[in-house]
């Protein structure tokens, strides 16, 4: 049995693939999924699983280069936006207007759905190298 936090064997799997630079979305119930991208769908009802929670666990197991938000969560939920900043003290943040966020997302490995209810509570990962 995997000993690390992650034990999702669709997100670990999908992390051990992928090199520097490439991305993975975390995403709230309502982002449109493009059908090119691998989904990975954990949401069971509303707010399970939440989106921090979610976030918490991918990076664990990821280095994290870039994070690429919409630029609508800093008014529409600013609360969020600021425990996203929390967990990324010392990584480029990027923020694009959120019709660019969803085209960005067709470049992910995959899209990892939530249950999260709160607007935005969406981001892109860009993976980074640990040596």
């Amino acid at each position: 049995m995997k000993k690390s936090a992650l034990i999702n064997s669709e997100i670990s799997y999908v992390i051990s693939k992928m090199g520097h630079t490439d991305s993975i979305t975390i995403c709230d119930s309502g982002l449109p999924i493009p059908s090119e991208v691998q989904r990975i769908d954990l949401a069971l009802k509303k707010g399970l699983p939440t989106f921090l929670d979610t976030l918490d666990s991918v990076i664990e197991e990821l280095q994290v280069e870039e994070v690429i938000l919409a630029s609508e969560i800093i008014q529409v939920s600013n609360d969020l936006y600021k425990e996203i900043l929390k967990r990324f003290e010392n990584v480029k943040i990027t923020t694009v207007c959120h019709e660019e966020f969803k085209n960005l997302t067709k470049s992910s490995k995959a899209i990892v759905r939530t249950g999260e209810f709160t607007p935005y509570a969406n981001v892109i990962l860009k993976s980074g190298v640990v040596f």
